[in-house]
């Protein structure tokens, strides 16, 4: 007897939840390890970054996305394809500067938070989500571009939206990598 096709989203969902719900309480228990917000956001950013660095790849062999030529490409390839593909949703991107090499992923839903509900009590400053910063930064410096990726605005903290920040602080010279002929 064969598996019926409308199986696999459940497991999605189920392994979805399973991750929301153990980065929770991952977040609870740095909290208790640490009296500082800025020691577990800082160490949420060093987390995603371990996770950046490697997920690039899997990124890149299971998107099949080709070269990109701009900063708006790149950061449309992270809300659209990225964003979709390991958390479900599609953020919009913003560009916040005439440079064009910093914009703003606004995330209308950000699953990370699905339980939760405030931050606890004298955590004012702490970046709950802050891996995703991390994760972005790694993979984006995993391809050459080194990039500042910081929260601007958290719903947990009562802004009206979560926004991820992200301003490429420059582009590696791809002259000095293409071999010689």
């Amino acid at each position: 007897m064969s598996r019926p096709a409308h199986r696999r989203p459940e497991y999605h969902k189920i392994n979805k939840d399973l991750f929301v719900l153990t980065y929770g309480a991952l977040v609870a228990q740095l909290c208790k390890d640490y009296e500082k917000d800025e020691d577990v956001n800082q160490y949420l950013d060093k987390m995603g970054y371990g996770i950046g660095t490697r997920l690039v790849e899997d990124f890149l062999a299971r998107s099949c996305v080709g070269r990109c030529h701009s900063y708006s490409e790149i950061t449309d390839i992270i809300a659209q394809v990225a964003f979709k593909m390991y958390l479900g949703i599609t953020p919009s991107v913003t560009c916040n500067n005439s440079s064009r090499n910093e914009f703003s992923l606004i995330l209308d839903k950000n699953p990370l938070v699905e339980f939760v509900e405030e931050l606890p009590a004298g955590r004012s400053s702490l970046c709950y989500c802050n891996l995703l910063c991390g994760i972005i930064r790694g993979a984006l410096e995993m391809v050459h571009l080194a990039a500042d990726v910081t929260f601007l605005q958290d719903r947990l903290k009562g802004d009206s939206v979560t926004e991820i920040g992200i301003t490429f602080l420059k582009k590696r010279d791809e002259k000095k990598y293409r071999r010689k002929k």
